[in-house]
C-alpha cells in the first residue's frame, strides 16, 4: 500500500461517512482507495477468511458433540478481522475480546489455541508467541491493558502499535471510556477496533448508546474516529493501515490513537449457549448475509483474475487437512484437574492448598472414572 493514505484524508471525515471500497457484489466503488496489494497477499487474505469461516463451523460442531466448551462464533466478521490484521506489522501487539479468532488465523493460529476452548489455560499462553495478549472474557477490561502496553511501547521507542478489538457492547463499560481518555491525553500508539456487529448478546446497538455512531465517541477524547464497512476486507485493511501510520506518527504530527468502528453483523449465536431466535428476526440475518465478506471478496478476486475454481479447490483441501491436524493435536492432550490450582495465585493460600489436597484425596479413593459418572 502506498504511504500517502493519511494525505488522502482517510481518517479526517465525518464519523458517519462510512468507508467502503467493495460493495456487496464485490465491485470497486472507491478506486482511489483500493490498496495496491500483491496477488499472493490477496490470495492469502482470501484463504484466511475461508479458513476462519470453516474453523468456526468446526468448533461449533465440536461443541455440539461435547468435545469442546462454550464457543463464540465469528461468522460474518471475517472481513474486519482478516483485513485489519493484514495491515499490521507482525510485532504489533493484538488484544482481543473472545470472538476475533480470524485475527489469530492471520497470525498463524497456534494449535494450542484450541486447548483454551477445551478447558486448558495453556491455550492462552501459546498466544504470546504470535504477539497476542491472552483471550479476554470480561467485557472491555482488556482495553486499558492495551493502552498501558502502548504507552510503554511509546516510552521505550519501540515503534510498535497496540491494537485492541472489542464489541459494541464494550462501549457501554467504564473501562472503554477510561482507556480512551488515557490514550487521548498521553497520545498512546493505539488502534481501538470496535467490531460493531449490531448485538451485545440480546441487546441491540441502538440500546447501547444514543450516539448516532460509535466512531464519534472519539471526539470526546481528542482524537479521530472513523466508520468503515466491516464486511469489506479491503476497506478495513486501508483504514487500519492509515490508523497505524497515525499511531506511529508517520504523518509528522506525532503518535495519535484512532477509534475504528467496523459495521458488520454476527450471523450466529452470541455463543453456543445462546439462542438468537428469541431476540432477532431471520429476515434481518438474511439481509446481512447478502453482504457476506467472503462472497464479495471472492467476486472481486475473480474479476481481477487472482483466483479460479482450481485454486479454491486446492485451498479447500489444505484447510480441511489443517483443521483436522489442529483438532487431532488438541484432543491428544490429556488434562490434569490439579492444574486448576496452579495459576490462581503466585503463592497458594492455605485455603487453596486444602482444596487441592481434598481433590487429590477424592481421586485417589474413588478414581477419575467414578467421579466423572453423571449421576
Amino acid at each position: 500500500m502506498s504511504g500517502d493514505v493519511l494525505e488522502r484524508g482517510l481518517l479526517d471525515r465525518a464519523p458517519d461517512d462510512r468507508i467502503q471500497i467493495l460493495d456487496a457484489d464485490g465491485t470497486v466503488v472507491a478506486p482511489e482507495l483500493e490498496p495496491d496489494l500483491e496477488t499472493e497477499t490477496l490470495r492469502s487474505m482470501y484463504r484466511d477468511m475461508r479458513f476462519a469461516r470453516q474453523f468456526d463451523e468446526r468448533m461449533i460442531s465440536l461443541q455440539r458433540q461435547g468435545r469442546m466448551g462454550t464457543y463464540s462464533s465469528l461468522a460474518g466478521q471475517e472481513g474486519s478481522q482478516i483485513g485489519s490484521t493484514y495491515a499490521l506489522a507482525d510485532d504489533d501487539m493484538l488484544s482481543f475480546q473472545y470472538r476475533e479468532h480470524g485475527a489469530l488465523v492471520a497470525r498463524g493460529l497456534p494449535w494450542e489455541y484450541l486447548l483454551y476452548w477445551m478447558g486448558h489455560e495453556d491455550g492462552n499462553a501459546a498466544l504470546t508467541d504470535i504477539e497476542v495478549f491472552p483471550l479476554n472474557i470480561s467485557i472491555a477490561s482488556h482495553i486499558p491493558h492495551s493502552v498501558g502496553w502502548a504507552w510503554a511501547a511509546k516510552l521505550n521507542d519501540d515503534n510498535r502499535v497496540g491494537v485492541v478489538h472489542f464489541g459494541d457492547g464494550s462501549t457501554s463499560e467504564g473501562d472503554f471510556h477510561e482507556a480512551m481518555n488515557f490514550a487521548g491525553v498521553f497520545d498512546t500508539p493505539n488502534i481501538f477496533f470496535c467490531n460493531n456487529n449490531q448485538w451485545a448478546i440480546s441487546i441491540p446497538r441502538e440500546q447501547q448508546t444514543a450516539s448516532a455512531t460509535i466512531a464519534q465517541k472519539a471526539d470526546a477524547y481528542g482524537f479521530e474516529g472513523v466508520q468503515v464497512d466491516g464486511m469489506d476486507p479491503l476497506a478495513t485493511y486501508v483504514v487500519t493501515a492509515a490508523a497505524r501510520e497515525k499511531a506511529l506518527g508517520t504523518g509528522g504530527d506525532g503518535p495519535r490513537p484512532t477509534l475504528i468502528e467496523a459495521v458488520q453483523y454476527r450471523y450466529g449465536a452470541h455463543t453456543t449457549a445462546d439462542d438468537p431466535s428469541v431476540y432477532r428476526d431471520d429476515d434481518e440475518v438474511e439481509e446481512w448475509r447478502e453482504k457476506d465478506p467472503i462472497d464479495r471478496f471472492e467476486a472481486y478476486l475473480r474479476e481481477k483474475g487472482a483466483l479460479d475454481d482450481d485454486w479454491i479447490d486446492t485451498i479447500e483441501t489444505e484447510i480441511d487437512d489443517t483443521l483436522a491436524t489442529l483438532v487431532d493435536k488438541a484432543e491428544a492432550v490429556e488434562g490434569d484437574p490439579s492444574e486448576m490450582f496452579e495459576y490462581v495465585y503466585d503463592e497458594p493460600t492455605e485455603r487453596l492448598e486444602e482444596q487441592r489436597d481434598f481433590l487429590a484425596d477424592l481421586r485417589e479413593r474413588h478414581g477419575d472414572d467414578a467421579l466423572l459418572e453423571d449421576e
